[in-house]
């Protein structure tokens, strides 16, 4: 026979249930007290994480320097060899243009390999759109180079180099090659404006920069003009642009532009490309004399004696 639970019994079990009930309610309202808590204490820190990722300094010394080694210095391996093969041909000393012309496919390729494993910050888009330039322009040199491997056989150097200058793939790879430089040392600038106020953080070239501006100019804005005026020109040459900022100073200091009556720059920078008057390591030379006051980054092309 069933046996009844009796009237003490009922309310000493009602009352085990509700304490258990309590007991649960109390442990699950403590536990996300506790979590509510734990989060309130680390919200600053995420926020302070996020401010930091979505704030990151653009521009900064060591980004030029570490595009400089991963980026820009594959390129400027890769052109020193494309104008070697140029300057061989130029003067007849091509003894089997086809094989060169592999050789610097397999080179672009190489390069290419090298400057695109390179990761740059975001929060600097002109390094970014000068790492792509870099790539297409190192690309579109592979097709180049491979195009004429296959048909350089038994033609005349010279013939070559004019069907060089003239082919659509090179002409654009330089295109690319010298817009990824102009924003790299517009990058340069860049930096320079969060170092002196004096700097600007952009400057567009004027159509004819004049002699009497130039000179008021600082170093990292006349490598910026020399950069925009080669785009401009579509020359890729041998030397780096501070280079030619160097000569064009030269040439103003030794007053032989007043005695050429030359009175701009674009006008002065034509003169030394057309006269073949600028070597690489013409900065090194000048630096001292020239440029012992002004600020430039901790690139090694600006620093070589530190090489």
């Amino acid at each position: 026979m069933e046996k009844r639970l009796t009237r003490s019994e009922l309310v000493f079990s009602m009352g085990f249930l509700f304490m258990l009930v309590v007991a649960v309610a109390t442990f699950f309202y403590g536990v996300k007290i506790g979590a509510a808590r734990t989060e309130a204490k680390y919200e600053p820190m995420k926020l302070l994480q996020s401010d930091v990722a979505g704030n990151a300094v653009a521009y900064q010394q060591q980004d030029l320097v570490s595009f400089y080694h991963t980026v820009y210095l594959p390129n400027r391996e890769f052109q020193l060899q494309w104008f070697n093969v140029m300057d061989k041909l130029r003067s007849g000393q091509a003894t089997d243009p086809v094989s060169s012309f592999k050789e610097l496919a397999k080179l672009a390729k190489k390069q290419y390999s090298a400057a695109s494993s390179s990761s740059v910050p975001t929060s600097s888009p002109l390094l970014n759109q000068s790492q792509l330039n870099v790539l297409k322009s190192l690309k579109l040199f592979e097709q180049a180079a491979s195009r004429f491997a296959s048909t350089a056989d038994n033609k005349p150097s010279k013939e070559l180099v004019v069907e060089i200058g003239l082919e659509a793939y090179y002409r654009k790879a330089v295109q690319h090659n010298l817009l990824a430089q102009q924003q790299y040392y517009a990058s340069m600038l860049k930096w320079g404006a969060t170092v002196e106020a004096a700097i600007p953080s952009e400057f567009n070239t004027p159509a004819s920069e004049s002699i009497k501006d130039w000179n008021s100019q600082p170093l990292l804005v006349k490598n910026k003009i020399i950069a925009d005026q080669l785009v401009e020109l579509q020359q890729l040459v041998n030397f780096y642009p501070h280079d030619l900022s160097t000569r064009v100073d030269e040439l103003i200091a030794s007053g032989e532009a007043s005695r050429l009556k030359i009175k701009s720059v674009p006008a002065l920078i034509e003169l030394l490309l057309g006269t073949k008057a600028v070597r690489a390591g013409d900065f090194a030379s000048g630096k001292t004399m020239l440029y012992d006051q002004e600020l430039l980054p901790q690139l090694p092309f600006f620093f070589p004696e530190n090489q």
